[in-house]
Formats: structure tokens, sequence, C-alpha cells
């Protein structure tokens, strides 16, 4: 209907166009459709000012324009600001006529609409040519020519044409300007284009009465004042009544130039009261385009400014990324050494020596346990930790967490209980690190603060569908208990119950920090329920997708074991030269050939000359990172494009969000368990 408003508005049909265009806006405003409304008052608007209610005009203008800038729609802005202009033209305000004009430009080249940009040089070129720049005028319409002429607007195209007319006829070229304003009726002539030809009629009128061709001059005029008065355009009414005037009075015909005289000063009254008392009653809707435009200033430097903040945050965000990847690797680096040299000393140690070991490798597992809640705390902490799913036996897992504990929990007298009702030939999707990582810290906690007694895990599937469970996961204990007053700040990061200087357990306080951040990055909520000196259960439930487990999969996972890796060669790019001693090491004991090079550039000359069954690739290299070798290595000619890559790294941000990770077959995070190790080389030829 806005649009039928505005095709009837064109073709003179004003009480139809008004009819659309209201019943249009009732329609939107049922369907709180903004844009819509603004479309709809626009019609109405250019309806209103065409027929000279000013007023109205207005009203609807600024109603529309306030919505479009709103919404940031500035095709339409520049629309609204043109027309703005006209009206501002119209009643004599030609300082706002010509800011609006500029805001019409600037708006229509935000969104490169070369046809607006043209539309707002036709009416600024006639606002020149009133203050006698003809120069400028000149050059304006030239420039609306060009662009109509470019994107083929025929309309424009005339509108544009018709401008010139004008220049050159305020300039005596009399034959330029008939020759312009009589292509403009023609093409307003074919189109239907009311507006269009009673403005031709007028211009035609005076070009002949100035030539001193009188009968052609009251030819266009009367021409003019029947379609104008056939479709109520009362402003170009009143310049053709005073143009016939003119053109009798020059002929002599007193009667007839009398009676058009006083239809030119009938119209003019009405016209003046009507707007004048508009005007007056409601002159806080001309102000109110300052208004907007101040407003809309607001509105941008705001946006610029929470631009600035969020490029600011993202580029705090980058160094703390960059930071955490540099001490991740520096401090795991150091560890892996450690914990591999423990393993390896394990088998040719006495049973002396066995016990220092043994001290030695709690105290370095617990160093890394504190590192790693450091780390994982700030990944989530901003936001750069990510799920991986991917589909895992929580069966199994839950029965391999309980195993890791069960010595733990001996040691402190504490029985260690596993109760669950998840069926073993089911598989499901979530992230297994984390979800380990979890159920860990709720076990670790819950043996750290129980003297006596049990800690038990427990998941229990409440609700399942065609394709989820929803699983409640609980690890209950008899421990001490935590008060009321504590609950509400046990989840907060580095918080400690016990003072810092009295409390036996230890930690870093991040461990149901990062238990929070994991299950809410799941979709879930961890909760506590507590009595003093009764125990503490944490809970939390999680919807996840199931899938039935084949036999298939039992039979790989099983079937790793079995798998032989004696006499296969490994190349170890690695420029921790400690680092890469202890993976011969390894390697070595399960009969598997290597060959260390220190850097990338040494990396790539091997892989020419040398076929191996893997690659095992550091990422932190001084010459070359590992990311940019392992993508040469894979996409440029040489021996080893389908060699398995497994990255070696103590970079715990490198993950598939934020690095190029597709070329590796695995990542090992140092510092590894051995036994991971193993499984990742087997896994390749499963």
């Amino acid at each position: 209907m806005s649009r039928l408003s505005l095709y009837n508005m064109i073709l003179g049909k004003t009480d139809i166009a008004t009819s659309y265009a209201n019943k249009a806006i009732s329609y939107f405003e049922e369907l709180n459709d903004e844009i819509g409304i603004a479309d709809s008052k626009y019609s109405l608007a250019a309806v209103y000012y065409k027929t000279n209610d000013y007023h109205m005009g207005l009203v609807c203008l600024l109603d529309a324009l306030k919505i479009y800038l709103k919404n940031n729609d500035y095709a339409s802005v520049s629309r609204t600001e043109k027309s703005l202009g006209t009206v501002y033209e119209y009643i004599g305000d030609e300082k706002n006529a010509i800011v609006s004009y500029k805001n019409a430009i600037r708006a229509s080249r935000m969104v490169g609409d070369l046809n607006l940009e043209s539309n707002v040089y036709n009416n600024l070129s006639g606002l020149l040519v009133k203050k006698n720049k003809f120069k400028l005028s000149m050059q304006i319409i030239e420039r609306a020519i060009e662009l109509k002429e470019y994107t083929k607007d025929t309309r424009g195209s005339a509108f544009a044409i018709y401008g010139r007319g004008k220049v050159f006829l305020r300039l005596n070229m009399l034959i330029e300007a008939e020759k312009d304003l009589k292509k403009a009726l023609a093409i307003h002539q074919e189109m239907g284009d009311i507006m269009g030809l009673s403005m031709c009629y007028t211009k035609l009128g005076e070009l002949y009465f100035k030539d001193h061709k009188y009968e052609l001059a009251i030819q266009y005029a009367l021409d003019g004042i029947k379609l104008t008065s056939d479709h109520n355009i009362t402003m170009i009414n009143i310049k053709l009544f005073k143009l016939v005037y003119n053109i009798y009075k020059k002929l002599n015909k007193v009667e007839l130039a009398i009676e058009y005289l006083e239809y030119y000063i009938k119209e003019k009254e009405s016209l003046i009261n009507i707007q004048t008392r508009k005007v007056i009653e409601n002159y806080d809707f001309i102000l109110k385009m300052k208004t907007i435009e101040k407003d809309n200033q607001i509105q941008k430097e705001k946006r610029e400014m929470l631009e600035k903040k969020r490029q600011d945050e993202m580029l705090a965000l980058k160094s703390r990324q960059d930071f955490l990847s540099v001490m991740s690797h520096e401090i795991r680096t150091p560890l892996n050494a450690i914990t591999s040299i423990v393993a390896l000393l394990n088998d040719e140690i006495n049973e002396e020596g066995k016990d220092l070991l043994n001290s030695l490798q709690f105290a370095s597992s617990n160093l890394i346990k504190i590192v790693n809640d450091v780390l994982d705390f700030t990944k989530l902490d901003s936001n750069k930790s990510k799920l991986e799913l991917n589909t895992i036996n929580l069966f199994q897992l839950i029965h391999n967490i309980k195993n890791v504990y069960i010595k733990q929990a001996e040691n402190k007298g504490l029985s260690l209980k596993l109760s669950s009702d998840i069926d073993e030939k089911y598989l499901y999707n979530l992230d297994e690190t984390k979800i380990t990582q979890v159920l860990n810290n709720l076990i670790s906690n819950a043996i750290k603060f129980t003297e006596d007694g049990s800690v038990e895990l427990a998941l229990h599937k409440v609700k399942s569908s065609k394709k989820y469970d929803t699983i409640l996961f609980e690890v209950k204990d008899t421990g001490e208990g935590i008060s009321k007053e504590n609950r509400a700040e046990i989840f907060e990061s580095f918080s400690q119950v016990k003072p810092v200087l009295t409390r036996r357990q230890g930690g870093t306080g991040l461990g149901l920090a990062i238990v929070k951040k994991i299950v809410e990055l799941h979709g879930g909520e961890i909760k506590v329920k507590s009595a003093m000196g009764k125990g503490s259960t944490f809970y939390f439930t999680l919807k996840v997708a199931r899938i039935n487990a084949t036999n298939t999969i039992f039979e790989q996972k099983n079937n790793l074991l079995d798998i032989n890796l004696k006499g296969k060669n490994v190349l170890i790019v690695e420029d921790t030269l400690i680092n890469a001693v202890l993976l011969k090491k390894l390697l070595l004991k399960w009969e598997i050939e290597s060959e260390h090079v220190a850097s990338g550039t040494l990396a790539l000359e091997k892989v020419k000359s040398t076929k191996y069954d893997f690659i095992l690739m550091d990422i932190h290299m001084p010459d070359m990172n590992g990311l940019d070798v392992t993508r040469i290595i894979k996409t440029t000619i040489n021996l080893n494009t389908q060699t398995p890559v497994i990255a070696l790294t103590a970079d715990t941000m490198l993950t598939s969000q934020n690095y190029e990770t597709n070329h590796f077959s695995g990542f090992l995070w140092k510092p590894f368990e051995i036994e991971k190790l193993k499984i990742a080389l087997q896994q390749v030829f499963v």
C-alpha cells in the first residue's frame, strides 16, 4: 500500500495516495514494523507537501527520518533529507534547506547510491540559482545529468535536464533553455508524471513570456493551470496565476489580467494563512529537525566510542592471549623435562631411591596442576576456551577417573565409591578433556577436605528422549562442610574458605571457578548442598546427545594396545635439547628409531630426503614456528606429505579456533603422560 501511495502521488491522484498511505501506516503499526511505518509516512509526506500542506509534510518527514536514523537506513535518510530540503525551500527557510541537502548528499554517499546523490543535486542547483550562484549551480546540475545518464534513470534524468533548463533560463540563454525544457516535458509526458509536467509548463510559460512569444506563453501557462488545479498542486498553481496575469497585462487585456490577479491574491492569501497558522501552532515540529540532527550526532559519537572500546578490548585480549601463550610454553617446557626424567628413572632406580622419586613425582604433578589451573582459568576468563565435542564412552570415562583417585583416597583412609546407571552401550557427545577436568577438580577437592568417611561420584539419567539424555553429575563427601555464608564465594576465582596462613590443604583457589565456567560452557549450572560437619554435595545436570556404541569402536580402542611400533622411524622437531634427548629415550623403549633436528628449517630439508612414519613437531621455535613448518610439509612436494604430524606443545592456547591446525593428526600438551604419547602414535594406524 505504501508503494501504491507513491505511485498514485506521481500520477497526481492525491486522495487515493493519501488513503493508501494512511492504511499502510495502520497495518505497519499493528505489525510493529518501524521501517514500514517510516516508508508510509514518507509517501504521505510527499502527498502533503506537493499539495502545499507543508506543515503536515514536515511532521511526517521528521517522524520518518527519526526511524531511518535509528535503523541506519541511510538510503532512506538521503531521500527524506532531500524532501525536507524541498519543504524548507518552499517555506523560505533556505538555511535549513541547504543543511538538509548536504545531509542528503552525505547519506547517499554512505550507501554509494548515485541516483540518490544526483536527485539532491537537482534541488541544490535550483536553490543556488535563486541565490544567483549560476556557475556553481551549472556545475552541480551538469554532474546530476551525468550521473543520471550513467545510471539510466529516465525519470530522474528528466528532472535533471529540467534543472539545467532553469539555469539557462536565468542566464537568458533561451535557445538552450527551450531545448532542455521541451526534452524534459516529452519524458514527463511519456512517464505520466504530473508534478514534472506542471513544472515544465510553468518554466516554458516563463521562457516564452521573456522571449515575447506571448501566445505560446499563455498556452503553456493555461495548460499548467488546468493540470495543477485538477491535482491540487497549489504552489505551482499560484506561480501560474501570476504568470498569466503578467502576460494578459502585457497584452493589455485588462479584465483577464484583473481576473487572474484576483485568483493569485486569493490563493496566495489562503495558502499563507493556512501555513502561517499551522507553523505558529506547531513550530516545535520545525525545530524537531535540529533535535534529530543532534541526536544523530550523539548516536554517531556513541557508536564510535563503542567501536573504539571494542577494538581496545580485542587488543587487550590479544595481548593476554600472546602473554598466556608465551608463559604456557616457558613454564610447561621445563616441567615436561622433569616428568619425563621421573618416568625414565622409575625403571632404573633402587627401592630406596623410588621413595624420593615418588616425592619428586608428587611435587611435579602438584606444580603441573597449579600451572594448569592458572592457565585454564585465564583462557576461560578471556572467553578463548571453546568446547571441542567428541564421541566418548561416559561409562568407561567415569570408571577411569575413579581408578585414578582410589589410591589417593585409600592413603587418607577414605572409601571412594561410584554410583551410576549410565549404560556401557551408549556414547555421548561431550568435551572429554573439560568434563574430566570438572570431575577431577570436584573429586580431588572432596578427598582433600574429607578426613573420615567416604567420597562418592554419582551419575544418573534424570530424563531421556529419542536423541538426548539429561544426566545428573554429583560428587558427595562426608567432610567438614561449607558454611552458608561461604557457599556464595567458593565459585569465585582465588577463593579460599580457610585463611591463607592457616589452611592445610593448599591449592590456588581456582579449581571451583574453573569448574563453574566449564559447566556453564556446556550449558549447565554447578550447585552445592552442604551441612557443617556432615559433608557437601556438588552437582549439575547436562543435556547431551546420545549415540549407540558399535562393536567396532570398542574393538578399535581395545586393539590399540596390540599395535606394534617396533622399527618405526620418527623425526623429532624440537629446539629444546633436553626435551629432544628425553623423547629419543622414550621412543627407544618402544624400539622406535628417531632423528632429531633443532629447527623448522632443518626439518624442511630432512623431509625432502627421508620418508618417516611419524613427525613429532614442537610449535614454538626460534626460526620458524611448527604451524608453518607443518603447513609447508603438507602442501609442497616432498617425501612426507602424507606422514602424520603430531604436535607436541607447551602452548595451551593452541586450538583450531585460534590457529590453523588442520594439518595435524593429533596434539599432545607438555608435560604429557608417556602412555598418551604411545596411544597417539598407535592411533595413526587405527
